[in-house]
């Protein structure tokens, strides 16, 4: 399997640059990021942190968004503008020229888009400008959902607005693979790992003395295995351990939340689990927990929760799928285990509560990982990276 290299590989993280050199913008340059808008988790997480950090490499960010909700009120790059380019139905063409007139009226030089429905978008608008075209990839499409017909349908769309983008940033080398078996060359294709601020200092963390709890952060959906915890909160306690779950963040629809907490009730764990919903304080609940585990069964690119615990210096148990492995090296900065498997995750948490596997250290590793290759400031020197290449072909 062909590997490609990722920027910290291929160049100097700048990250580590003079304050003088990194911020040394002579000539701002003006990107446009197409984005969706109506939520906030991972990838807009990433879009709002690299708009805070961008300007200090020469680039002004600002967002286009196609449902406008969320991310307008959740962000924290307040300074960044946001355009409404709502897209009523998959077919609407009306965004394309609102976009076109937008990116002619303020003088975007870029466009970077970070969905299926953005790159379409965005990829009509580059046509029509001649403004070139950077798209993000956060997870593979062709396993986003459960549902297989319409994850082909994303697919074949993903493809065909690929094909007008000057360069592919993959968060993971897993999901450059991802990218490349669709069709699209090595060359066409640069790994940027995800990153997240760090946090210092980060007291080392003790082991719970009585009750251990578990903690995950995440939109619920079928796909983030959320089912596979409850029966392992079920497994851990049949044995004897005294724990509880914390479960952060909202469902992606009120069906599937009546479906998950059902499933409590049948596995006699509801009140083992406390459902907090939304939060923009993420440290503050990182810091509540003893352990963070993300059960995914599929369509992970590079996890900002897995980062965020990381960056916390909390151990992490989470499923062998995609990215996570890159982040996370078992029995280094956490624990894998099999996707799908609860008697699996169960074990891995039992070694950790038991004792069988240095809880301290694990956190200091994963501190110490994070610093080294998944900060924001080394993920958006990635991203400038790219960028200036981009212009400099044109």
């Amino acid at each position: 399997m062909t590997s490609t290299p990722t920027l910290q590989q291929q160049t100097t993280d700048q990250s580590q640059l003079p304050a003088e050199t990194t911020d040394a913008a002579t000539d701002t340059v003006r990107v446009l990021h197409v984005i969706t808008g109506d939520i906030y988790a991972g990838a807009e997480r990433v879009q709002d942190l690299l708009a805070g950090q961008l300007g200090h490499w020469g680039f002004d960010v600002g967002f286009a968004c196609l449902k406008p909700g969320r991310f307008a009120e959740m962000r924290e790059a307040r300074d960044a503008p946001i355009h409404d380019v709502s897209m009523h139905g998959r077919f609407d063409p009306r965004p394309v020229w609102k976009l076109a007139r937008i990116i002619r009226r303020e003088g975007y030089r870029l466009l970077h888009s970070h969905t299926v429905r953005s790159a379409l978008v965005a990829s009509m608008a580059s046509r029509i400008t001649g403004v070139p075209l950077v798209c993000h990839v956060h997870s593979p499409t062709s396993e986003d959902s459960t549902r297989r017909f319409r994850n082909r349908i994303n697919a074949a769309v993903e493809r065909i607005s690929f094909r007008r983008a000057s360069t592919l940033i993959a968060v993971s080398e897993s999901l450059a693979g991802h990218v490349r078996e669709q069709g699209f060359s090595a060359d066409k294709i640069t790994v940027v790992p995800n990153g997240v601020p760090s946090r210092t200092p980060v007291p080392p963390r003790d082991m719970a003395r009585n009750t251990w709890t578990l903690g995950t952060v995440a939109l619920f959906r079928p796909r983030k295995g959320i089912e596979v915890l409850l029966e392992t909160l079920a497994i851990l306690r049949d044995k004897g351990y005294k724990l509880k779950l914390r479960a952060v963040g909202d469902f992606h629809t009120a069906e599937y939340r009546e479906e998950v907490l059902d499933l409590c009730k049948k596995l006699d764990v509801a009140d083992l689990v406390e459902w907090t919903g939304f939060t923009r304080d993420v440290d503050s609940e990182l810091a509540r927990m003893d352990l963070f585990v993300l059960p995914s069964l599929f369509g992970e690119g590079m996890p900002m929760v897995v980062l965020e615990a990381m960056s916390a210096g909390l151990p992490v148990v989470a499923s062998d799928v995609e990215g996570i492995p890159e982040a996370i090296r078992h029995g280094r900065e956490g624990l894998v285990c099999r996707p799908a498997d609860p008697h699996a995750l169960a074990a891995e948490i039992g070694r950790i509560i038991s004792g069988e596997v240095d809880y301290r250290q694990l956190g200091q590793n994963a501190l110490g990982r994070h610093a080294e290759r998944f900060s924001e400031a080394s993920m958006a020197a990635g991203v400038a990276e790219v960028y200036r290449h981009v212009l400099a072909d044109r």
